[in-house]
């Protein structure tokens, strides 16, 4: 069975998805027969690279919020991804293109290491202090996920190595009705939208693989949507 995430590290719900839906994973009878494929969606696909933004900053100006506002809708996300035992910090982070880190996950993919670049680009993304938009910090993340250092500073200085793959999984994104990330698709036959609880992946993964035959069914959960704008559920 197949399931394809389409996702990207700048949305703080594809972090707290991805942990979700593989603690749901951790718990299903054939988790051995699956294979998990992440696809590229990015939340800013205008954002120039090098241009980037306090998130705290992005929110107050997306959502008319002041900065205090802002912060508050931080520490809402974060205490979800808390409560999954991710680290999560709320200041000091920043906003920015990831075009470069798609590019480099359809390397990391080719190579059998997208899953640990994902995770490790994630955690510098929302846990560490550097800044995950710094080609030099996508190195050595690329390089603790088992790359070849010459092989990845060879593709940040191509623009166009795997750019057709990254915008190739961004229309069928857009063909298969995602509008917003994280988006997981099982087996082409069922959607969930969003970073839902682990109980609705473990029957998505349940159905998919009882192969229903009925119409694919998508269900919502908050997501973030193109532009960096991230929904904040109220409670």
């Amino acid at each position: 069975m197949i399931v394809e995430i389409w996702s990207d590290i700048a949305c703080p719900w594809c972090y707290i998805g991805k942990a979700r839906f593989e603690k749901g994973l951790a718990g299903f009878a054939h988790r051995e027969q699956v294979e998990v494929i992440h696809r590229s969606f990015e939340l800013d696909p205008q954002r120039a690279k090098g241009d980037t933004a306090s998130v705290v900053d992005m929110l107050a100006s997306k959502y008319g919020r002041t900065l205090e506002q802002a912060r508050a809708m931080e520490e809402h996300v974060a205490s979800n991804a808390r409560s999954e035992g991710l680290v999560y910090r709320t200041e000091g982070r920043d906003h920015g293109s990831t075009f470069d880190i798609h590019r480099l996950l359809h390397l990391a993919k080719e190579r059998g290491l997208q899953n640990e670049l994902l995770s490790r680009a994630y955690e510098v993304n929302f846990a560490d202090e550097r800044s995950v938009y710094d080609p030099e910090v996508q190195v050595a993340v690329a390089v603790a996920a088992g790359l070849d250092e010459a092989e990845v500073r060879a593709v940040l200085a191509d623009g166009s190595r795997y750019a057709d793959e990254v915008r190739a999984d961004e229309r069928e994104a857009s063909e298969l009705g995602a509008n917003g990330v994280p988006f997981f698709v099982f087996d082409r036959r069922y959607g969930v939208s969003g970073g839902q609880p682990v109980e609705l992946f473990t029957q998505a993964l349940e159905q998919a693989w009882q192969g229903r035959e009925a119409d694919a069914a998508t269900a919502a959960a908050p997501a973030c949507e193109p532009d960096g704008a991230c929904a904040v559920p109220n409670g």
